[in-house]
């Protein structure tokens, strides 16, 4: 019996911080897009490159002339 006297105030300042860190978490946004990361995973940064030997014309040829000169 004498340990519910130090375990309900344990508990009650546990769920006192819990809903705490619950208020901060979304007054801070944490919980504003919940699908867009998972989204973000699968979207492909780079698109795909062309195969090589398609639409070689004269404009891969000056992109390729401007690449040389920087370098």
């Amino acid at each position: 019996m004498e340990s519910v006297y130090l375990l309900i105030p344990v508990s009650v300042l546990l769920v006192f911080g819990i809903a705490i860190a619950f208020w901060w978490s979304v007054r801070s946004g944490q919980f504003d897009d919940l699908e867009g990361p998972g989204f973000r995973v699968l979207m492909d940064d780079n698109p795909p490159k062309p195969p090589a030997g398609a639409g070689a014309g004269a404009a891969d040829v000056d992109v390729d002339a401007d690449k040389a000169g920087k370098v």
